[in-house]
């Protein structure tokens, strides 16, 4: 088929907040760099979970001068408290037997979607084309086997696949380096990774269902700011592990949500059960007493860290944040992680269109031993490694 094509020099599959650093950061490069970025959803924002922590280390050194720029990061993180729920109970954990990544000073409760919104406009008064509503539905390869950008979906099918009087093919998007920031378990992610053995060598990837609700609930029962981390009831009554968190954000709104992770060996368990009954727990029901819920949606978790972090490029391109499993387990955070790993690949990527490294094309770009090295990504990751190792070792030594 005969397709309509653009060409640009650097490609971004996913506006979320790995994708929008990254469009960020090559601007800020090289401002003659074209870019674009493709999202699915009908908006950015739309495929985005709200209700999240931000650490803004990332931030910080994307847009120095944020917090001047009517930035949606409002509600600094006032108190927060972990606790082991029992049936009926829940036992606080003092402050002092808090694991050091578990305490969020200096943190920020934000809307994600809301955030992304925001570098989307950034990106956009960069010079970076963004295109919502346009799936990429498969990837161009160029004839020596390289990525040479995506082919976005096709347009006017009916419930049969066949065309309709309104069909309208899709366009391929050519570029001369593709980043892939769908998020965990993204369609393309998972080709490029079986296509070019990037798991090789790797450990098993370990993954966590995290289901959300965000709630509007009385004035006087709102705590901005205040966060609640819990371990505990209901997954161990199954031999379960995970654990569940609920967000005072601003506008008189809660986010509540609970991960299980999906090593469970009881057949029986059913996450979204698992996360009503939490939901009903006296300690969490008095936080959402007279509210009513909003929004809800749930969300795939790569939770190997670094063993299981496949090699994130391949010829040209990179697979960034979600894409390439950069999610901070032990700190149940992975914003600022995807954020970075979007500017390292960002800044190896306009090193390599300036300096015209047409070999990179066929071979590997430089960004697995020379960026996230230095990158506090990478050495934030590197210290908790064996988080889920320890976890995994407890389940299988039960088995």
């Amino acid at each position: 088929m005969d397709r309509e094509y653009m060409d640009y020099d650097v490609v971004i599959v996913g506006a979320g907040p790995s994708g929008l650093s990254a469009a960020c950061r090559l601007k800020q490069m090289d401002a003659e760099i074209s870019v674009v970025v493709v999202e699915k959803g009908s908006e950015v924002g739309a495929h985005i979970l709200s209700g999240a922590i931000l650490e803004t280390k990332a931030l910080d050194e994307l847009f120095p001068s944020w917090m001047e720029q009517n930035t949606p990061v409002n509600t600094a993180v006032s108190r927060d408290s972990l606790y082991f729920l029992t049936k009926n109970k829940a036992i606080k954990i003092p402050p002092i037997f808090m694991p050091n990544t578990m305490h969020n000073n200096g943190n920020f409760i934000v809307s994600l979607g809301s955030l992304c919104r925001w570098l989307a406009k950034k990106a956009e008064e960069l010079g970076v084309e963004v295109f919502a509503g346009f799936p990429a539905a498969s990837i161009l390869y160029a004839d020596n086997g390289a990525v040479n950008g995506i082919i976005t979906g096709d347009m006017g099918l009916d419930t049969k696949n066949k065309k309709k009087d309104s069909f309208s093919p899709g366009v391929e998007l050519r570029g001369k380096y593709t980043l892939f920031s769908e998020g965990c378990r993204g369609h393309l992610g998972k080709e490029l990774i079986e296509k070019f053995s990037l798991d090789d060598n790797c450990d098993p990837q370990h993954y966590g269902l995290g289901i959300k609700e965000l709630w509007s609930i009385p004035q006087d029962n709102h705590q901005p700011g205040l966060v609640v981390h819990s371990a505990g009831w209901p997954l161990d009554e199954s031999g379960s592990t995970g654990g569940g968190f609920l967000y005072h954000t601003d506008d008189n709104q809660v986010a509540v949500g609970l991960i299980t992770d999906l090593s469970y060996t009881n057949p029986f368990v059913d996450p979204y059960e698992e996360f009503q009954r939490y939901k009903h727990h006296p300690f969490i029901s008095k936080h959402l007493k007279g509210g009513k819920r909003i929004s809800y949606g749930a969300k795939a978790l790569a939770k190997g860290g670094l063993q299981s972090q496949p090699k994130m490029t391949f010829p040209g391109g990179i697979l960034i944040g979600d894409n390439a499993g950069t999610l901070n387990n032990a700190k149940i955070k992975g914003v600022h992680c995807a954020m970075k790993s979007g500017m390292v690949a960002a800044e190896t990527v306009s090193k390599a269109i300036k300096n015209d490294i047409k070999t990179l094309k066929t071979s590997q770009l430089p960004i697995k031993k020379v960026g996230p090295i230095k990158s506090l990504r990478y050495s934030e990751i590197l210290v908790q490694h064996n988080t889920c190792g320890v976890i995994y070792l407890d389940l299988s030594m039960h088995l």
